[in-house]
């Protein structure tokens, strides 16, 4: 068995959602400065890098990520494969053979560029994610910034998939990664009632 890493860096260069809070790492104690000890401090989006989306984002009154399962993020994923920046349809979702309980993450991109905000990504239609919601699915990831594309302003993906209980993954990092079975590991932050939180997502094989 091996890890698999599929989580993207995040550094001051990472491309968040324009107009978004950047990512920023400053020290406000140093060794070098004859501190005893190195002490750093953030500030960034909550959506920076690979994250998990809590149902707060996008639904009134709904739970933030501190509330969300943690049995959502852990337990066996099939990595699947439908590359290119289109929409992912209801066909091909189902073209995956959908099992309940099971988690899917897709592989949209040959390469990610975590520095590089797409000019264009794959999403899933509506019909899609409710597709993968009907279907008993645990949880979804994809491997671009957003299940939704990214001028919606109803995000009818994200709330279909919520109705399903379906948990969310973006900006996953698949490069290389062969489809397939795998369990996954991805635990968000516990940050009450924020609206979502930075994974650091990795994928164990099982053979």
């Amino acid at each position: 068995m091996s890890l698999i890493d599929i989580s993207q860096r995040v550094t001051p260069r990472s491309a968040v959602f324009p107009g978004d809070t950047p990512f920023s790492l400053r020290k406000v104690a140093s060794l070098s400065d004859g501190a005893p000890c190195d002490v750093g401090t953030i500030e960034t989006t909550l959506h920076v890098g690979t994250h998990a989306d809590a149902p707060s984002h996008f639904a009134r009154d709904a739970d933030g990520i501190g509330e969300v399962p943690l049995e959502r993020y852990f337990g066996p994923v099939r990595v699947v494969e439908r590359l290119g920046d289109g929409a992912l349809t209801a066909g091909d979702v189902r073209s995956w053979n959908l099992l309940r309980g099971m988690r899917y993450v897709v592989r949209t991109r040959t390469h990610v560029d975590p520095d590089v905000w797409p000019a264009a990504f794959a999403h899933l239609d509506p019909a899609a994610a409710e597709a993968l919601a009907g279907a008993g699915v645990v949880l979804f990831g994809i491997d671009t910034p957003s299940v939704d594309q990214q001028d919606s302003k109803t995000l009818d993906a994200h709330k279909a998939l919520l109705a399903g209980g379906v948990a969310i993954l973006e900006n996953l990092d698949l490069t290389g990664v062969r489809p397939g079975p795998y369990e996954l590991m991805a635990f968000p932050l516990r940050i009450p009632g924020a609206d979502a939180a930075p994974v650091r997502a990795v994928l164990r094989t099982l053979m």
